[in-house]
């Protein structure tokens, strides 16, 4: 089983809204993705933190590289680079 986090930073204009979009977006994957066990997104509330967070667990490494090629994810991607202004990714073995 592989966890795989990403975190972002928020543009100002329509964050809320923004941060609203992107999590309905990204969990309305559960299901739809081989591979994937379960999808969650959360607003962070520490200030010196990631305004989103995404939490996720595949069943392989490789369903991990699948899930970033799926046309699903790619439509989501573009909702999230969209509002996005930085990222990190952490992606580790349970």
């Amino acid at each position: 089983m592989v966890c795989h986090i990403v975190m972002w930073n928020l543009k100002e204009e329509n964050k809320e809204e923004n941060a609203l979009a992107i999590k309905q977006a990204l969990e309305a994957l559960n299901g739809k993705i081989p591979g994937m066990h379960t999808l969650r997104v959360n607003r962070g509330y520490n200030e010196k933190g990631f305004d989103l967070c995404l939490y996720s667990e595949f069943e392989s490494a490789q369903a991990v590289l699948d899930y970033g090629n799926n046309p699903l994810h790619k439509a989501c991607q573009e909702i999230v680079h969209a509002a996005m202004t930085e990222r990190v990714v952490c992606d580790y073995e349970l």
